[in-house]
């Protein structure tokens, strides 16, 4: 695993951080804002983030994951001179990121119009669960309430498990974070352009909603029955869901493609043309309870095995620390070790840019 500051990059390539000299004033929050800010930090981004003094376990810099190469300047907006000194901060940033309730930021005078009094050319994101203005608007909610509202919580989990939360990536990370990171890149661009800042509004819900449109595009055409479980991105299909092996343990299968899907068929010792009667979906809840059977009796490890080097899309469900110790993410340096936090590491950049160095 690899130091932070020295990610990766193809060889013969030099890692570009394209958002150098931007400065960020982060107003701490849960959930999207501080993973919106470690990614535009990924990037370059100078970043200050504006906070309580936080104590106890929450407090400890090796557990705050998403505040790496971020500094913290810790004041309580109620006392005037803490608040001069974040309008200070303001009025030297490029970008300003908040998580809080609509008119929370107007009330102590720190919202986009005021800041734009005194820094014209700043970009001001605005992260909520459900906009700045709407019947919601004000109405508290985390991840699975903007799910809920989407039709993307109904849709997941099994027939018999009912709605399963996917942890908080949609909503908040997904929905937020990276709509958010998005839209100050795109406004930032359009800086260039007119010389003015402007203000962000992201929906965490609308977010999700636009994570769905092509699945919004599959239901019009009529290929999405509706019911939970019986759908081709659900498990409803025997060639992608997930099944369970002799030890407990579980393997993934995403076998769409049908060269893809009769090696797998193949693979588990199932006559191919039971792939090719898979195609129609009326097959599919008595072919995937005859492959979950054939699964069912081999372990994990062995299923591993046999698709090693087999283009079949069959991967095993690792565990969390499974994935630290994977060799095939550990080759990328997908996981990164900083100073100070040896034999804690966290995932690094979830992207990389890079220009090819000129031959001599």
């Amino acid at each position: 695993m690899s130091d932070h500051s020295k990610t990766s990059s193809p060889v013969g390539h030099t890692p570009l951080h394209p958002l150098l000299g931007i400065r960020v004033v982060e107003f701490h929050a849960k959930g999207p804002v501080p993973l919106c800010t470690m990614m535009l930090a990924d990037m370059g981004a100078e970043v200050v983030q504006v906070m309580r003094e936080v104590t106890g376990a929450r407090g400890d810099p090796r557990w705050r994951y998403t505040d790496r190469a971020k500094t913290a300047e810790h004041l309580d907006l109620k006392q005037p001179n803490d608040l001069d000194r974040a309008r200070e901060l303001i009025a030297r940033a490029d970008v300003v990121v908040e998580g809080f309730r609509p008119g929370a930021m107007e009330r102590l005078h720190l919202g986009p119009d005021d800041c734009a009094m005194a820094n014209p050319r700043l970009v001001y994101a605005r992260i909520t669960g459900w906009g700045q203005d709407g019947p919601r608007s004000q109405l508290a909610g985390h991840d699975i309430n903007y799910l809920a509202a989407t039709g993307a919580l109904d849709a997941i989990g099994t027939a018999d498990s009912g709605p399963v939360p996917p942890l908080n990536l949609l909503a908040d990370f997904a929905g937020g974070s990276l709509q958010a990171a998005y839209g100050i890149c795109a406004a930032l661009l359009e800086r260039e352009r007119s010389g003015r800042g402007c203000t962000i509004d992201i929906s965490m819900t609308e977010g999700v909603l636009s994570l769905m449109t092509s699945l919004f595009a599959i239901r019009a055409r009529g290929d999405w029955p509706g019911a939970r479980g019986s759908n081709f991105l659900d498990g409803g299909a025997p060639w992608y869901g997930v099944y369970e092996t002799s030890d407990g343990r579980h393997i993934a299968v995403g076998a769409m493609e049908p060269v893809f899907r009769e090696a797998f068929f193949r693979g588990i010792g199932l006559p191919v043309e039971r792939a090719r009667q898979s195609e129609r979906p009326d097959t599919w809840p008595a072919i995937r309870a005859e492959v979950a059977e054939v699964i069912r009796a081999r372990t994990r490890e062995e299923w591993v095995r046999e698709f090693e080097g087999v283009d079949a899309c069959v991967t095993a469900v690792s565990s969390m620390d499974e994935a630290l110790a994977d060799p095939s993410l550990r080759a990328r340096d997908a996981f990164v070790e900083e100073a100070g936090h040896e034999g804690r590491p966290r995932p690094g950049p979830g992207l990389r840019l890079h220009r090819a160095v000129a031959p001599p």
